[in-house]
């Protein structure tokens, strides 16, 4: 199992998504007992005491983690943590289950290193979600809670939706992510409204007694004025952290020849304008800064840290590249680190802001 879990599965003829959901199938297998999680680790696991990052109240190893996206419903997370994955994002996870959008609804694009996919908020539901983690714990790294709204939801529905979900799964969350920028579902309303954004905070702080840290996900298409403003409702309302970013809707020049489906585009074609939000974010604001788009080597992943992030997330780098790929990027980034003259990843965050 551990070679065809080395495979590229981006390479196979099957659709993207049930490779996808091959992968996922193997490392829950493969995370389900402690045996078959020691050799995850051995083969794959890299940790250095330079890559350890302290935010959220909690220690994360390696500030390389798993996006929501990849393990919605939390069957792998304890495959994923044993490849040396310094966190896990679980999610999006709706109050009660759906299916998403209809398939075909995810696309490879090889010749880009991208993918886009319309799967929209697609969950078993969080009462399914907790069984499985009451029944199976969670791993010793940290563990992100990405909480989405139901898709016939309206803007107050939506807010009791949060609340369900945080109220169902929150003691099983390190930090709570609101996914308010998903671009496969419709827009019944502007999601990442000022007035929108404070209903969230203020119904979210009143339901956690244990004042789980809750973070926004941004979209890359935003305008710098709107991300202002979503850092200013955010700190007025105690908001403890960004994610940036979520999947893009606008298409820059791509190559493959399923360039012009829609939904939301990850991967490579978008490193450029994530880091760039990741900077303009960071230019703004002292919050802690997850950086997502286009991390698939220590490279991507150091350029976004210089640029301001604390931690950044990767997914569709993982789909290219496999597991091995946070071993290369932990490795590498200790040697960016020691040529850099930097002791810690902690000493380089922001470094090209100064």
């Amino acid at each position: 199992m551990l070679r065809e879990l080395d495979g590229n599965p981006l390479s196979s003829a099957l659709p993207g998504e049930t490779v996808h959901s091959i992968r996922r199938r193997g490392l829950q297998a493969l995370g389900s007992t402690r045996p078959t999680r020691a050799a995850l680790r051995y083969r794959y696991q890299h940790r250095d005491p330079a890559l350890a990052v302290d935010r959220f109240d909690a220690t994360f190893p390696s500030p390389v983690g798993i996006a929501a996206g990849f393990d919605k419903n939390a069957v792998a997370i304890h495959g994923l943590a044993a490849l040396g994955f310094g966190s896990v994002e679980i999610g999006t996870v709706t109050p009660d289950p759906q299916n998403g959008n209809p398939r075909p609804r995810f696309y490879r694009l090889p010749a880009d290193r991208g993918v886009i996919n319309r799967v929209g908020i697609s969950s078993q539901g969080a009462d399914r979600v907790r069984e499985r983690l009451d029944a199976h714990g969670t791993p010793d790294v940290p563990i992100g809670l990405n909480v989405g709204k139901m898709n016939p939801s309206g803007e107050a529905e939506a807010l009791v939706d949060y609340r369900r979900v945080v109220d169902r799964l929150s003691p099983y969350a390190d930090y709570v992510v609101v996914n308010v920028s998903c671009p496969n579902t419709a827009e019944e309303f502007d999601q990442q409204s000022p007035e929108h954004l404070r209903g969230i905070f203020e119904t979210l702080e009143a339901e956690d007694d244990e004042t789980t840290p809750v973070l926004v996900k941004v979209d890359p298409d935003t305008t710098e004025d709107a991300l202002r403003e979503v850092v200013d409702v955010g700190e007025e309302c105690g908001l403890d952290g960004i994610i940036a970013t979520n999947t893009a809707s606008e298409r820059p020049d791509l190559a493959s020849p399923r360039r012009y489906e829609w939904g939301g585009l990850s991967g490579k074609p978008i490193e450029d304008r994530s880091t760039d939000v990741v900077r303009t974010l960071a230019e703004y604001t002292d919050l802690p800064i997850i950086g997502v788009g286009g991390v698939d080597s220590a490279i991507s992943a150091y350029a976004k840290i210089r640029a301001g992030a604390s931690l950044v997330q990767l997914y569709t780098g993982f789909l290219y590249e496999g597991p091995v790929i946070s071993r290369q990027i932990n490795r590498g980034l200790v040697t960016l680190l020691e040529r850099d003259g930097f002791e810690t990843v902690e000493d380089a965050i922001g470094a090209d802001l100064e």
